[in-house]
């Protein structure tokens, strides 16, 4: 038996031990070395759903259950008038109806430039905008904190620590958009390589759609398989605008398959008629244009 100087000494040693490791854990889980990311959705938002509005939920739940991946910011960016798709309405109310949808988030935003330019804009030069917006976003919290974090650090770890100082920025996307890779005179190659190899994909996979065939059907694709993150959404929904245009031209209810702002903004406006579904019906689609020779 311990005498009762003895079992205080013994205690207060185990007692210092026990302090000093919660401490350090304290200290440990308090870095977070998982790597920044932003998705950033390109499309029509004619209009958005809130199946868009899910996909960022997903994705970021697929990223974050990972442990490698914390995300930070969405942005969604709907495309310019000039795409020419047709029953594609007027850019400024598209963006409307997605500041309306994403008002109640914390996260997700939306994005104008790509909208307000005259020419359609590829999906590579949308994603080097909002790379070099990232660069140059000197002046957040965020950046700020790294830039103490950098120059308190020893300059053996200086390295690492800079190349995380800019978030990745991936392409959030439905099956869909991978499927329409292998559409000819949609996408151009160099392109497709520069989305996939650069950036990198998360995609949330449709009811009836097989991501994972069309990366092994596509050499580009299967050379970048690793920076393609395919996400099965368990919860089907297959929401889409399509059907959703359709309803409003046979005067049938949305309600609960739209945020209720944008089905409001959608009824003040009379959107989406027999006659808007037809806009652009004689006009071939921007990229196919572009890229047909």
């Amino acid at each position: 038996y311990l005498s009762f100087g003895r079992w205080c000494l013994c205690f207060n040693s185990l007692s210092r031990g026990f302090h000093f490791n919660v401490q350090l854990s304290g200290a440990m889980n308090s870095s977070d070395e998982r790597t920044e990311v932003v998705l950033l959705a390109c499309g029509s938002f004619n209009p958005i759903t809130n199946m868009h509005l899910r996909l960022f939920e997903i994705a970021r739940d697929y990223l974050q259950e990972t442990g490698k991946y914390k995300v930070s910011k969405g942005i969604i960016s709907p495309v310019g008038d000039a795409y020419k798709k047709k029953g594609l309405i007027q850019a400024h109310h598209r963006v409307a109806m997605t500041k309306y949808a994403t008002k109640s988030s914390d996260w997700i935003t939306v994005d104008t430039w790509e909208s307000e330019q005259n020419e359609w804009q590829e999906t590579e030069k949308v994603l080097r905008h909002h790379y070099q917006q990232l660069l140059s976003s000197e002046n957040t919290e965020s950046q700020k904190s790294r830039k103490r974090k950098y120059e308190d650090c020893s300059s053996s770890d200086k390295s690492d620590l800079k190349s995380k100082a800019v978030p990745e920025l991936k392409l959030l996307c439905g099956a869909d958009i991978l499927e329409s890779f292998n559409t000819p005179n949609l996408w151009k190659p160099e392109d497709i390589e520069e989305i996939v190899g650069e950036y990198g994909i998360v995609c949330i996979t449709r009811a009836g759609s097989s991501a994972e065939k069309c990366i092994y059907e596509s050499d580009v694709l299967f050379k970048h398989r690793r920076n393609i993150h395919v996400v099965n959404e368990w919860i089907t929904n297959d929401i889409s605008a399509t059907k959703i245009r359709r309803a409003l031209r046979r005067n049938q209810s949305v309600k609960y398959l739209l945020p209720d702002p944008v089905v409001e903004y959608i009824h003040k406006h009379n959107l989406y008629s027999a006659e808007s579904e037809e806009k652009n019906s004689d006009v071939i689609l921007a990229p196919l244009h572009r890229y047909t020779k």
